[in-house]
């Protein structure tokens, strides 16, 4: 596991945007953000191997989100053309080992942020 350091988040009307960073304080594999809002089941947003670059997207958030790797520990997400339901608690993860693990389980990342709040009003 490596430890996460998360930041940007914050409160945006629909339509805004905001910018979330994640960095890893070692060499993960798989860098991805999770969210989870009441009412719904935690769910990857974004989601990219380090490697080769691959970057995955939710359905929900293709063509208004963009994943980069700004350094090989670090991501940022950018998110625009914010909806109320982008409203949640947002996790960075990280994954140390190797898997086939689908980009979107929890179960290829041994390594959690804290969280960071976004919320986006109507």
């Amino acid at each position: 596991q490596v430890n996460l350091a998360e930041s940007g988040g914050g409160s945006v009307q629909s339509g805004g945007s905001l910018r979330l960073s994640c960095r890893a304080f070692g060499d993960p594999y798989y860098m991805a953000w999770f969210r989870q809002s009441p009412g719904k089941e935690r769910e990857g947003v974004v989601g990219i191997s380090t490697g080769s670059g691959t970057t995955f997207y939710a359905e929900s958030v293709k063509g208004r989100f963009t994943v980069s790797r700004t350094g090989h520990n670090t991501i940022d997400l950018q998110m625009n053309s914010l909806k109320p339901e982008d409203t949640a608690m947002y996790y960075c993860a990280a994954g140390t080992i190797l898997s086939g693990y689908d980009w979107s389980h929890e179960r290829k990342y041994n390594s959690w942020g804290q969280g960071t709040q976004v919320t986006v009003s109507s």
